[in-house]
């Protein structure tokens, strides 16, 4: 991804936010007292973080580099950062594997790394690889570079200070993903080349060819390419591709599209132009999906993270005030679903691992409410689960991260009558100055009369899966540290809120 940073540090501490909500302007303080670490959400140690890298499993432990820049807010440049895990939730900091500025090329940006388990880059059987973008010193032109190594990914050395992959003479060439292509027994390469994918191919790692390019329309310059192998709930394997596209010009989100289709080795042929969202919030951009490092069978299921930011207000977060700029969305496994016709969708549910940071719950089994009933519960870091139904219905939905005089508040629910669902962040403190970004929205079919919600809070976000988790929604959210009441709330009828389950969760060590 290109990175821009701001010379000088904003003025945070001047900014303040104004919402229209329910015909009532409120004036938002986005700046909590206490802090605004998450509780249990990957965030930079210090400094500055974005783009995630595909990570990998090896030697027991899921391996995570991501995009960091040490010398933020004053300085620019970034390099990779390395994190591990064995459960996806909680990570140790293992500092900067590849360095900045450290050949004539530049600093590294987004790419991917792999394991070359046969050799075939000439590195040593098991040689972790790198394949990144650096602006070159031939003008800085976005080109392909190969850093490898062979301590397990502790530190990494460039090969050569020439390109694998050199520029064809074109803006935007950068985000490289590669992956081994089983049935074609090679290295493939997705690179974003502006509005549309280039695919490459390799035996080694070292020498590439191009071989076809896919096309994108009204979803602006693409970035941090993703192509992976799912098999259906039908049983039939198919080929996903995934960028991370801005389609705000045609109200669409702007996160991950993806479309589901056949690769043959040299070229993607989709099912349907159009591409599908995997969030419909503000706040997941940058996604990378990864393979089960313990799943017997990979096409089961993969998963997913992203970076929870927005390049409309990246600069513009509280948290800058303890040091710190870049958090991640939690981790995510996802699958694909049949609908008939040859038609496929992908579905995401929070990881199951994630409830193991459960310190206590709350259940209610049935609340009728016509109107709004405040729950004897409050909480900052939780997962709520809840069915909805009704007959007759407006509006209806949750007010999370509510103050005690119920004016500041982030709304998730379903506008029965506009056939939408909705997470509305207007009334509580979020990072867009513009106010324009403050109700994110996906297409409902009001006559269900009925919801299934899933919903993550954590002290600055608010994740949301809706019913399957076909619909999912991510945005960074600031309430003020006193903010912790649960209403329920219905517009237009009554609706039975059943098998409520609120799960508080630990902060991580």
């Amino acid at each position: 991804m290109f990175i821009f940073f701001a010379c000088c540090l904003i003025a945070l501490a001047l900014i303040t936010y104004t919402a229209v909500n329910n015909d009532k302007e409120a004036t938002i303080h986005p700046f909590p007292e206490g802090s605004v670490r998450p509780g249990y959400h990957f965030t930079v140690p210090d400094k500055w973080k974005n783009d995630p890298q595909k990570p990998i499993y090896f030697d027991g432990e899921y391996h995570y580099y991501y995009l960091y820049n040490r010398d933020y807010p004053e300085g620019n440049g970034t390099e990779w950062r390395h994190a591990t895990s064995v459960d996806l939730v909680e990570w140790e900091d293992k500092g900067v594997a590849i360095p900045k500025y450290t050949n004539q090329n530049g600093d590294p940006w987004s790419g991917s790394v792999v394991i070359d388990d046969t050799n075939t880059a000439g590195f040593g059987e098991g040689a972790i690889v790198a394949i990144l973008t650096q602006p070159s010193a031939d003008e800085g032109k976005q080109e392909q570079f190969l850093w490898y190594s062979t301590d397990r990914g502790q530190t990494f050395q460039p090969y050569e200070d020439t390109p694998v992959l050199a520029n064809p003479g074109v803006k935007d060439f950068r985000d490289p993903k590669v992956i081994w292509d089983h049935e074609s027994h090679k290295w493939v390469m997705t690179l974003a080349e502006g509005t549309k994918i280039g695919f490459y191919e390799s035996d080694n790692l070292k020498e590439w060819h191009y071989t076809s390019s896919f096309h994108a329309e009204n979803i602006g310059v693409l970035e941090c390419p993703d192509l992976y192998q799912l098999r259906a709930d039908d049983g039939n394997l198919k080929w996903v591709l995934g960028v991370s596209a801005n389609g705000k010009s045609t109200g669409q989100p702007n996160t991950y599209a993806y479309w589901i289709g056949d690769f043959d080795g040299e070229q993607f042929i989709p099912n349907q132009t159009e591409p599908q969202w995997l969030d419909y919030g503000f706040d997941w951009y940058g996604a990378v999906t990864f393979e089960d490092g313990v799943e017997r069978d990979p096409y089961n299921h993969r998963y997913a993270l992203a970076w929870m930011n927005n390049w409309d207000y990246a600069q513009v977060t509280p948290t800058l005030e303890e040091g710190f700029n870049g958090t991640d969305s939690i981790v995510r496994q996802i699958k694909l679903q049949a609908e008939g016709d040859n038609k496929y969708y992908l579905v995401s549910q929070p990881i199951e691992v994630l409830e193991e940071l459960t310190s206590s719950a709350d259940a209610f089994e049935h609340i009728e409410v016509d109107g709004s009933t405040t729950l004897n519960v409050t909480g900052d870091m939780y997962q709520l689960e809840t069915d909805i139904s009704w007959s007759e219905m407006k509006n209806v939905g949750l007010r999370l991260r509510e103050s005690s005089d119920k004016t500041r508040h982030v709304d998730v629910g379903v506008f029965v009558e506009g056939e939408y669902s909705y997470v509305n962040r207007a009334s509580t403190g979020h990072p867009d100055e513009s106010n324009r970004y403050v109700e994110s929205t996906a297409p409902f079919n009001g006559n269900n009369k009925k919801v299934h919600l899933k919903i993550l809070v954590d002290k600055t976000s608010i994740e949301v899966f809706i019913d399957d988790g076909r619909v999912a929604f991510t945005n960074e959210i600031f309430p003020n540290a006193g903010d912790r009441a649960i209403t329920l709330f219905t517009e237009g009828g009554t609706a039975v809120f059943s098998n409520v389950v609120i799960k508080h969760f630990n902060k991580m060590k």
